[in-house]
């Protein structure tokens, strides 16, 4: 019955929604693609701030060669829908996951992340048995200190290793900056990015020293790919997030040219005293962990608090006007967290409604 939408004014809708400005959209997603070809770089943007074919489709249509996930059941979402090319960029363990990728690999352009020999031996297995070859990017620690391999001869000695097993194919390296995204200082930011990623650059040219393939340097978020774009060895970047744009990167991140995309539509369910209104978003409609939400179009409002069912609004002078029954829209501080709450996006053009669009990715865990 979503499709008896089309049409209606986005303030006519049952709220809470979760929507998106398709103008918007759409110059965020040709201005990144532009940025990468500006800068001789190759787009695979991350899919986990939408999780949606139809936009995978509209990053591909701007440039983009192809794209990166984090699990492999969001893989088998994305080539359902004929998206070939595609990174998983994560370590893949286990029999179930290592089948599917298997499988995958019969009909499409799969590299998957590997730090260690043992799970590529995993890979190699479930390959060699299902005759298929599948790529291998090594993720390197450049300084997040969560997973990759050390720099240096830890890097060439597993790329040596993954080299040798049959059904891989050794396709380069990886790495991811994230902890470094928040740095306010930009001259420091950049001068700590360009340290950082430069220890793929040293690894790059040890591997390729040895002989050995590194065709791809893979890196750069999105509240860093304005930096990390302008590094000669980089061949592609991740950055996928910015295609919304949220308060996360654009405030705390420092990223720009880019434009808010996507907001939750919400109702004024209550208004306790006049310093204060309660929304009916809360906290199982927008998650505020990394970032709290924005109220657009009222700028002396801000939320105080998030519980399951409710906003909670400090109100200014002008924003004390909402009464009972008023929509306010919701910019959305941080998409990933916020998209899996989710079944759709509604995507509105000046304000009505142009489609829906199924989040199909969302569930996908494994």
């Amino acid at each position: 019955m979503l499709y008896n939408l089309l049409g209606l004014d986005k303030f006519e809708l049952d709220t809470p929604c979760l929507t998106i400005d398709l103008d918007v959209l759409e110059s965020n997603i040709e201005r990144m693609a532009s940025f990468m070809k500006e800068r001789g770089k190759e787009w695979r943007p991350h899919q986990k701030c939408h999780k949606t074919p139809a936009i995978a489709w509209k990053q591909i249509q701007a440039g983009a060669h192809g794209i990166t996930v984090a699990k492999v059941s969001e893989a088998e979402v994305f080539a359902s829908a004929g998206i070939r090319n595609i990174l998983i960029a994560n370590m893949i363990v286990g029999r179930p996951k290592l089948e599917k990728v298997a499988i995958l690999s019969r009909d499409n352009n799969l590299i998957v992340g590997c730090d260690h020999y043992v799970q590529a031996e995993m890979l190699s297995q479930a390959c060699e048995a299902h005759g298929v070859t599948c790529g291998v990017l090594i993720e390197v620690d450049i300084g997040l200190n969560r997973v990759g391999v050390r720099p240096g001869r830890d890097t060439v000695d597993l790329a040596r290793g993954i080299d040798q097993l049959p059904g891989l194919r050794l396709e380069g390296i990886m790495g991811y900056e994230g902890h470094l995204l928040q740095i306010e200082e930009s001259d420091g930011k950049r001068e700590k990015i360009n340290e950082s990623v430069g220890l793929l650059a040293h690894c790059q040219q040890l591997l390729l020293k040895e002989g050995l393939c590194c065709d791809i340097v893979s890196a750069g978020g999105t509240g860093s790919y304005q930096i990390t774009s302008d590094l000669d060895w980089v061949t592609e970047l991740q950055a996928g997030g910015g295609i919304f744009a949220d308060p996360f990167y654009q405030q705390r991140c420092q990223v720009s040219g880019l434009d808010y995309a996507l907001t939750v539509v919400a109702t004024v369910v209550s208004r306790p005293n006049l310093g204060k209104a309660v929304l009916d978003s809360g906290r199982k409609t927008i998650n505020p962990d990394i970032c709290l939400p924005l109220p657009k179009k009222y700028d002396d409002a801000k939320v105080v608090r998030m519980s399951a069912e409710h906003c909670e609004l400090e109100l200014g002078p002008k924003s004390q006007e909402l009464r009972i029954g008023d929509k306010v829209e919701l910019i959305v501080g941080y998409a990933d967290f916020t998209t899996p709450l989710h079944d759709n996006f509604i995507a509105c053009r000046n304000d009505k409604v142009e489609a829906i669009l199924p989040i199909h990715g969302r569930g996908k865990i494994q």
